[in-house]
């Protein structure tokens, strides 16, 4: 293992400035979810990855589901690489393309990819391109040991998807349900300076509220579906103050939270409202079950409603995505990144949760052992993760590819 370590860390210091320059390739073409027309980078992501070597493969999503999961276009690459028999693991490396837009206030170019003093910035440049850029590297690593003398024997599939912002539905899911790959182990996008184990799930709930319009000369004539809205929201509003009383047990998750994030209604001015809507996110700790906690909110807004005369609550489930919790086999990929965590890092590597959801769960659903390990710092915060000035610090991502890399050595080796 000695040897096949060397050649893995020489060949990784000879490729950094390529690795920054695939990074910064994947940064600079948008893949913003919404709108989700997320078809056009993965064919720039694929021309990359061959012009390196790599076979890929190109599954596009018909356009029927693609419209179903709220985007505009989607196609997952797959790259298998078999190492000896390929009787050994399969072991998938599951990123994400797609990323939140950017928004207001930043000081880069959200695609420009500059660079200042050793910090990449740009929109999904930590979440999680930066782990197309991990993965790819890691695996190439990989082969130059094996053409070295290195013995392994399994696979390595490299599943760079592009829907997880949408819930992962025409993702990961797909390329498991479908049969395209049945990987005995994941790996999904993450942070350097700790491996995810466990994380929340979410709840996304749309709630139409309807009431009745009317002139705003005549109020009375009318029932308003603002006032209503404000009284259901005061409701749930008081329903979350007592989250904080459920604490997970999980280090690093905390507590269920409850936030409205969208909102919107009303005719004109001068007319009483009809209509109103608004999406509620739920966070659910991995210790809640989520078809309880669907029921269970689900009937705090419609008692809510119930106090208003005249209106009506319609409430649909946008998204339930459930959380990650641990599964036997789970201790094998764990073991295998800290056994290099403190060499390559320059500290323990602990496990912990994260109150964010993730692809990681759809494999882990499936049976899979998985757990969240790739580039960027130790929390979402410190990467202004979904916030201006996305940011990566490149030791980060040269830091996790090592680790990645004698991550797999260690799974597939022979002796």
């Amino acid at each position: 293992m000695a040897a096949t370590a060397t050649v893995i860390h020489d060949w990784l210091a000879a490729h950094r400035a390529e690795i920054e320059r695939f990074l910064a390739e994947l940064v600079k073409l948008p893949s913003d979810n919404p709108p989700g027309d997320c078809a056009p980078h993965a064919e720039r992501a694929a021309a990359l990855l061959e012009a390196m070597g790599f076979v890929v493969e190109r599954h596009p999503v018909p356009p029927e589901a693609v419209e179903a999961n709220g985007m505009v276009s989607c196609t997952n690459l797959v790259v298998r690489v078999k190492f000896g028999t390929g009787r050994g693991p399969v072991i998938a490396l599951n990123a994400h393309g797609d990323a939140v837009p950017p928004g207001a206030g930043w000081t880069a170019d959200p695609y420009g990819a500059e660079i200042r003093d050793g910090v990449m910035y740009g929109r999904g440049v930590a979440v999680s391109k930066s782990d197309f850029a991990t993965y790819a590297f890691a695996l190439r690593a990989l082969k130059a040991a094996a053409a070295a003398g290195g013995r392994f024997d399994g696979s390595i599939e490299l599943h760079f998807t592009y829907d997880e912002e949408a819930g992962g539905a025409i993702g990961p899911t797909r390329l498991l349900q479908q049969g395209i790959s049945k990987p005995d182990f994941a790996f999904s996008a993450g942070f350097t300076y700790g491996i995810t184990t466990a994380h929340n799930g979410c709840l996304h709930l749309e709630i139409e509220v309807v009431g009745k319009s009317g002139h705003a000369a005549e109020p009375e004539k009318g029932i308003d579906a603002i006032e209503a809205a404000t009284g259901i929201l005061a409701d749930l509003y008081a329903l979350r103050k007592g989250y904080p009383a459920l604490k997970s047990a999980v280090p690093g998750i905390g507590s269920p939270t409850l936030v409205v994030g969208l909102i919107a209604g009303g005719i004109n001015t001068n007319v009483v409202p009809d209509e109103v809507k608004f999406r509620v996110d739920r966070r659910i700790i991995p210790e809640e079950d989520p078809t309880e906690v669907e029921a269970a909110l689900t009937h705090a807004i419609r008692a809510a409603g119930a106090k208003w005369p005249g209106v009506s609550v319609n409430v649909r489930r946008i998204l339930l995505a459930m959380p990650l919790v641990p599964i036997a086999g789970q201790e094998i990929l764990v073991a295998a990144i800290q056994r290099h965590g403190r060499a390559i890092v320059g500290e323990e590597l602990a496990t912990h949760g994260v109150p964010i959801y993730t692809d990681a769960r759809l494999y882990a659903a499936a049976g899979i052992p998985a757990v969240l390990y790739g580039a960027g710092p130790r929390t979402l915060v410190e990467a202004n993760g979904h916030r201006a000035d996305e940011k990566l610090v490149l030791d980060d991502l040269h830091k996790a590819t090592e680790v990645v890399a004698l991550a797999l050595a260690d799974l597939l080796a022979t002796a």
